[in-house]
């Protein structure tokens, strides 16, 4: 890699062509290809040519003020050029100890996924399945059956359909059953979820027009009496998942506005949102409604998520009538929205291991941790708490303390669960507290299995409801950092 002695300042660059010559470069060309590491020492000469035009460009090393050779620009070049391609080939979707307190926690993938469901999308992932074929006739198949027979089992429902998630589930059923009419929801019931989705946005965007009735806080029946018309298409209630209204409220229940749809030949839609199979409070969890219950209470249609509550892939289910999933299957946006033979295979996994309710809570990941004592967690704290200060060492105190974490998602927004975690002060000055605890967190994430807490409070906060892999977390704490 040397082209002779020489200052920095005279240095010059040498061409690509010889850069990729480089014997330091052999084994990254091997490894990964002759086109990723060229457009790699492209990218990193062009930062080179032009620092002041993007000054964060460039991944060398700053240069120190001693005189540099050609020897050491071309070291540097080559240790870029690596750092570049190992960025850009490392997996970008990467496993993290979730410890943030939230269970569900969206940006972080909600639920994890039962081992029957991984090796479910393992056993179908390498090659062909009869996904939309089937074995008994030899002829096409749909691809919801084998899933929706489970939802049917599981819910009492007459038929069932899936898609990808259920803010499709919502468009699909709106388009399908309202096209170009209207659809009569609580003016209390107008959400907005995570990413600006707004209930009233989608029905536009799904064709139909809304039809907002009562006020945030109080919505009678007669409100809905009055609402429908020639140009109604159905009744639409959204469950509050993400928010709830206390004081001075009211709304009339299913079963009124079920009767009152029916009474009038049009369908009544419930929205969980969320959704679950089970009966949380089994598991010592506050109550929430199922699609069981809201069926029996005279619901038509049912939507609800799989990677809630439900502790599945991400999925949207639809539920209710037979006639109504099969207008819903026969929309053209059906199959925009189908889910792959990977989220069928782990949903049907999921679902087959509710038709054991005792032992939901050892087998489904998402309801263990949501279940989970604060006793036991106040042990795990103990136990690491020395783990970890010795790590952080003179940096910062490491200390046990009480937590409260939430289930996340938008399921169940004002219940917290009582939890146990690692509360981390920095030490030095108080002024300063803001950026060393930035810091800490940084590296935190930088680990090999990164680790994402919350800052807050003048601390770093680890919420251990979700670590069940202790021993792989304590492994990234050994040995020390150096200094």
């Amino acid at each position: 890699m040397s082209g002779g002695r020489g200052t920095a300042a005279a240095f010059r660059p040498p061409s690509v062509d010889r850069i990729l010559g480089w014997p330091a470069l052999a084994g990254l060309i091997a490894e990964h290809g002759r086109p990723v590491v060229l457009q790699s020492v492209r990218d990193e000469l062009a930062a080179r040519r032009a620092p002041a035009a993007s000054p964060a460009a460039s991944l060398a090393a700053t240069a120190p003020e001693s005189p540099r050779t050609p020897d050491d620009e071309a070291a540097d070049i080559a240790q870029a050029v690596v750092r570049r391609v190992d960025s850009l080939m490392t997996d970008t979707l990467r496993p993290v100890h979730n410890l943030t307190g939230t269970v569900l926690h969206t940006n972080l993938g909600r639920a994890p996924l039962p081992r029957e469901a991984i090796e479910a999308i393992s056993r179908v992932a390498a090659g062909a399945a009869n996904v939309e074929f089937d074995l008994d006739t030899g002829r096409r198949g749909e691809r919801d059956d084998p899933v929706a027979q489970w939802l049917c089992r599981l819910t009492g429902a007459p038929a069932a359909a899936v898609v990808n998630n259920n803010a499709a589930a919502v468009v699909l059923l709106l388009n399908a059953l309202a096209l170009r009419k209207e659809v009569i929801v609580s003016r209390g019931e107008l959400i907005e979820l995570g990413g600006s989705f707004r209930l009233p946005d989608i029905m536009a965007r799904a064709g139909c027009r809304l039809r907002e009735v009562g006020t945030t806080n109080r919505t009678h029946l007669s409100d809905f009496a009055q609402a429908i018309g020639p140009r109604t298409a159905l009744i639409m209630k959204v469950h509050a998942s993400n928010y709830r209204i206390d004081g001075f409220t009211t709304q009339p229940d299913e079963r009124e506005l079920a009767d009152l749809a029916h009474a009038h030949g049009i369908p009544f839609v419930i929205d969980l949102g969320s959704g679950t199979l089970t009966d949380l409070t089994r598991l010592g969890l506050p109550a929430e409604p199922t699609p069981a219950q809201a069926l029996a209470q005279g619901a038509d249609l049912v939507t609800f998520s799989g990677d809630k509550l439900l502790g599945g892939p991400q999925a949207g289910m639809l539920v209710g009538r037979a006639d109504l999933i099969d207008r819903v299957r026969r929309n053209p946006l059906k199959r925009a929205m189908r889910c792959d033979k990977l989220t069928l295979a782990a949903l049907a996994a999921v679902l087959r291991l509710y038709s054991d309710p005792d032992r939901l809570v050892q087998r489904v990941p998402a309801l263990r941790q949501l279940a989970r004592p604060p006793e036991p967690i106040e042990a795990l704290a103990r136990r690491v708490a020395p783990v970890l200060g010795g790590w952080l060492g003179e940096r910062a105190t490491v200390s046990v303390a009480p937590m409260l974490s939430q289930i996340g998602s938008g399921s169940l927004p004002v219940d917290r669960l009582p939890s146990f975690g690692l509360r981390i002060e920095p030490t030095g000055a108080r002024r300063s507290a803001g950026r060393a605890l930035d810091a800490l967190a940084a590296q935190l994430r930088r680990l090999p299995t990164p680790v994402i807490g919350r800052v807050g409070d003048g601390a770093l906060w680890l919420d251990l409801r979700c670590l069940e892999d202790e021993a792989g977390f304590t492994a990234l704490f050994e040995p020390p950092p150096a200094p």
